[in-house]
């Protein structure tokens, strides 16, 4: 990637200030859906039309909470943790886009709601779009931040950067390998992928490292990953039904930068593109303020 590398180089090896453990408002209420195959954890709160925020790799649900404190005045605000992270179940499988989109459209539902906004960060941009390509009318917007689709657009050219070569890691060696090291493995993106690590603290760091900690929580992670080759299977003929709904395409200047709107352009007919400047991967602790009005507008159709 021509700006991942850039952001390895400027990692640095400071230790992080300290920083609240993450978690969303106070009002919110959590609750297990079951789903085909497993059972999802959901974080719910506000009140109006649905808004559906999807987490990305090594965190969870808690990542959102500046934004659903945003929203929640104007929306009901949906924060699952997905299939085999955060505090959802850990099944053996199911971990291809299409089968997560279904958990999440079937938490949706069970929620008491049909159509709904998505915002999705590093893999929940990848089960965002899923979502919305299976489920065309369900969806009123997209926001695709910070990732990838596999098997569409760039996707050859962004699987061989160097940087992610941990989309490449995983199974029994990998696990016995980061078993009790989860912090440390989980350190090296939060440094390489951020241009100021100190902006995610150590209780920040922790709180995601114990939940991946817990038993199975690295067989999941590992196994979205694995799942690649499938979702670049399912995604074959992608360019020819785009979708037509209205989609934010988000970058951060030190990470994906352009790549996320080139994906989205590969599938989507209206398309909006965003690369946040002076910002790395870690778009909701690196540059919260300009991410929750980007998002809130965008949201509200403004």
């Amino acid at each position: 990637m021509t700006r991942l590398p850039l952001a390895i180089l400027a990692a640095t090896l400071a230790a992080p200030a300290a920083a609240a453990p993450p978690g969303l408002p106070a009002g919110f209420q959590g609750r297990t859906v079951a789903v085909p195959g497993a059972e999802i954890f959901v974080q719910v709160g506000g009140s109006g039309d649905p808004v559906v925020l999807l987490h990305g790799h090594p965190e969870s649900g808690d990542m959102w909470g500046l934004l659903a404190a945003a929203l929640a005045p104007r929306h009901t605000v949906i924060v699952p943790d997905l299939r085999g992270l955060g505090r959802s179940s850990r099944p053996a499988g199911g971990y291809d886009q299409a089968t997560q989109a279904a958990d999440i459209r079937a938490v949706v539902e069970a929620l008491g709601f049909d159509t709904a906004t998505l915002v999705g960060h590093d893999l929940g941009g990848i089960v965002a779009y899923a979502y919305a390509a299976r489920y065309p009318g369900k969806v009123t917007r997209l926001a695709f931040l910070e990732a990838p689709i596999p098997g569409v657009g760039p996707w050859e050219e962004v699987k061989a950067f160097p940087a992610l070569w941990h989309w490449n890691f995983g199974g029994p060696d990998a696990e016995r390998l980061v078993a009790g090291r989860e912090r440390i493995y989980f350190d090296h993106f939060w440094n390489a992928f951020a241009v100021d690590p100190s902006k995610i603290g150590d209780e920040v760091r922790d709180h995601y490292a114990a939940q991946y900690a817990a038993p199975g929580g690295m067989r999941a992670a590992f196994a979205q990953f694995a799942a690649f080759a499938e979702d670049a299977r399912q995604n074959e003929g992608a360019d020819g039904r785009k979708l037509t709904i209205p989609v934010l395409a988000v970058g951060a200047e030190h990470a994906f930068g352009p790549y996320p709107a080139m994906f989205m352009r590969s599938v989507a007919t209206d398309v909006r593109a965003v690369v946040i400047p002076g910002t790395g991967h870690w778009l909701m602790e690196e540059n919260p303020d300009a991410t929750v009005a980007l998002l809130r507008d965008f949201i509200d159709g403004e």
